[in-house]
């Protein structure tokens, strides 16, 4: 059988081992691969390969995509540069998103940073997935890893695949081989809240405590992040209906605080004051005027509801330590501090609430979102439903 001839688009060559200086023989591919949509000429592709069936492959592989529009053409970009590029655009972002879209893409910079673009693989994602929830690695300023949740863990990957989609929408990569990659699996939590007696309960253990009133605010429906970012001038103390308004985010993201406008258009609101949280308000306003009495000049804006005793904003996680450490010291059950908002919302279905009213006072858009996600009902509640079934 005779030796099948070679395309005019493949030439035999003999090329020099830059190692040995031997020479080698290659098989150049040299095609048309389409027009170059930055700058509306045609692009003429150049390819050199061990052996001629691979020669043939790729041959036959960019006649293909250049006929489909999905041939990329070979980019020394990096990992690291393709993430600066694109989170350079993301700029319609609110500070506290780019934050943190920043921190999720930082991560995958750090294990592939230096690697073309090109050349990420799966394998390479899911090689990056096994580490962070093994734990172990290093980071880049020498600190060990914990083990990764699930949460963490996927936040990562869903950023890498929006990334990767973008790059491939610009023609940067021919797939998102982030795309398919395994999410990890995620443990069933259900939502804890505290019941009306025990929410009386650590009212009025309160007394003394240099926090209460951001307790106050976490049992009144606030954010964690909305409790950080209050500031005075968004409160009303003094007119006969006391008020406060939501129009502040303070979040953790990537170890720091970050503050933009609230979660979403709904979560800015302005919500009228119980009696309680306000005597709780009047009493912080006035320990924060006498420690900025103690402190002078050293004191700072103080423009916070929930400030230190130098006037700063307390980092969210901080208030989260602050208040898993008062639970504890009134030998009270413990619930994460967002529960508290869960428990506000619970507590006013029980009592009859419209569900759009709870909505509105928590600040979600969709009454049905409130409904799932807070409106559970507790045991005691159910035992006393069943009790008027049969009554």
């Amino acid at each position: 059988m005779s030796r099948q001839q070679l395309p005019p688009q493949i030439k035999k060559i003999e090329v020099k081992n830059r190692t040995t200086g031997k020479p080698e023989v290659r098989y150049q591919v040299t095609t048309e691969a389409g027009v170059d949509p930055e700058t509306g000429k045609r692009r003429q592709v150049r390819r050199r390969y061990r052996t001629e069936r691979e020669a043939r492959e790729a041959l036959s592989s960019i006649s293909a995509e250049a006929h489909a529009g999905t041939f990329v053409p070979r980019k020394t970009l990096t990992v690291s540069e393709v993430i600066d590029a694109y989170l350079a655009s993301r700029h319609t972002l609110r500070p506290s998103s780019l934050s943190k879209l920043t921190y999720d893409l930082d991560t995958l910079r750090q294990f592939h940073g230096d690697k073309p673009i090109q050349s990420l693989t799966k394998a390479d994602m899911d090689s990056m997935v096994r580490a962070l929830t093994a734990g172990g690695t290093t980071t880049p300023k020498g600190r060990v890893r914990k083990p990764w949740g699930a949460k963490a863990t996927n936040k990562v990957i869903a950023s890498a695949a929006r990334l990767l989609e973008d790059a491939k929408r610009q023609g940067l990569v021919a797939r998102n081989v982030a795309e398919h990659v395994a999410r990890v699996a995620t443990t069933h939590r259900d939502m804890a809240s505290f019941t009306e007696s025990e929410v009386r309960q650590l009212l009025a253990s309160l007394d003394g405590d240099r926090l209460a009133h951001a307790w106050h605010l976490a049992l009144s429906g606030l954010r964690r992040g909305e409790i950080a970012g209050l500031r005075w001038d968004d409160v009303d103390l003094t007119s006969p209906h006391p008020s406060l308004t939501i129009r502040n985010n303070r979040v953790s993201a990537g170890g720091r605080s970050v503050e933009g406008d609230p979660k979403s258009f709904t979560s800015r609101r302005t919500l009228p004051m119980p009696e309680s949280l306000r005597v709780a308000l009047v009493a912080a306003r006035e320990r924060q005027h006498a420690e900025r009495a103690a402190v002078g000049s050293a004191y700072r804006s103080g423009a916070y509801v929930v400030s230190n005793e130098i006037g700063d904003p307390y980092s969210p996680a901080v208030l989260s330590r602050y208040w898993r450490e008062m639970l504890a010291d009134h030998d009270m059950r413990h619930i994460r501090l967002h529960d508290a908002r869960h428990t506000c919302a619970t507590l006013m279905h029980l009592q009859g609430v419209p569900v759009s009213v709870i909505a509105a006072w928590i600040g979600h858009a969709d009454a049905s979102l409130t409904m799932k996600l807070y409106a559970h009902s507790q045991d005691d509640a159910l035992r006393d439903a069943a009790r008027s079934m049969f009554a």
